[in-house]
């Protein structure tokens, strides 16, 4: 038996096969469970990286900007399972210049693109799949990068994450009577598409694998795709409101 048999799974975020996403998307079916994927713009690309999958999984396009994509989404996901037992929320945007270093000259209208897309639709994007979970509730789980701490260049959007880490300490309040869990998973640098659009990148590479007691591979999203898939399950039953680091332990380590 795998850790996901009978489950189904929405999972958000599928760009290319070096997407966080796509490895959970891989790792679930791995253990069982069936997915279905959603994508943003060209549904062609995320429908040709689906077929890199070991089983094949539907794409249904969402825009968690867009409120009538939102309200459509429990219909458009019953087109191929008839209900989702967890959601995996891996989305995140921010324009140029809320990353880079010039943080006090970013512009409120890009400020507020970052906080829509990367902390609001956590909420939106859980209240839009909650019609889909069984009575008994089910798992939300979301990708954050630990926002505790400043980090160069990742600015705006590091903001945003931190507005997103509070967000599910509410939503696992909220939703927690219902059954339904929320947990982030903080995971280490990877080097995937939206890793190379902040600038000055290479120096979390640089330092990370030093500092990590653990160690740390950028090139392996293993670990983290695992540490999701534990969450989307019945393994941990009683575990809301919280931030697993998956970065080789270099959260709890000084210099």
């Amino acid at each position: 038996m795998g850790l996901l048999d009978g489950k189904r799974l929405l999972v958000t975020g599928v760009i290319t096969d070096a997407s966080i996403a796509w490895s959970v998307a891989r790792v679930a079916m791995n253990e069982g469970a069936t997915v279905v994927l959603t994508g943003y713009g060209r549904l062609s690309l995320v429908e040709r990286v689906a077929k890199k999958l070991p089983k094949p999984a539907p794409v249904v396009e969402l825009d968690v900007t867009n409120p009538e994509q939102l309200a459509g989404l429990p219909a458009r996901v019953r087109e191929h399972v008839d209900g989702i037992d967890g959601v995996l929320h891996s989305i995140g945007f921010a324009p140029a210049s809320a990353l880079g270093g010039d943080f006090l000259e970013t512009p409120w209208e890009d400020v507020a693109t970052a906080v829509h897309v990367s902390t609001y639709s956590l909420a939106s994007l859980t209240k839009a799949a909650l019609p889909l979970f069984p009575e008994r509730g089910g798992s939300v789980v979301g990708l954050t990068f630990d926002a505790s701490v400043s980090w160069p260049a990742y600015d705006w959007m590091g903001v945003a994450k931190a507005g997103m880490e509070s967000a599910a300490r509410y939503l696992a309040r909220e939703l927690g009577p219902r059954g339904t869990r929320v947990n982030l998973v903080a995971a280490g640098p990877l080097r995937t598409m939206a890793a190379r659009s902040i600038p000055g990148f290479k120096r979390f590479e640089d330092v990370w694998d030093e500092r990590a007691p653990l160690g740390w591979d950028i090139n392996d999203p293993e670990p983290v795709a695992r540490t999701c898939a534990a969450l989307l399950s019945d393994w941990m039953p009683a575990t809301t409101g919280e931030i697993v680091h998956v970065d080789g332990g270099f959260h709890a380590t000084g210099v």
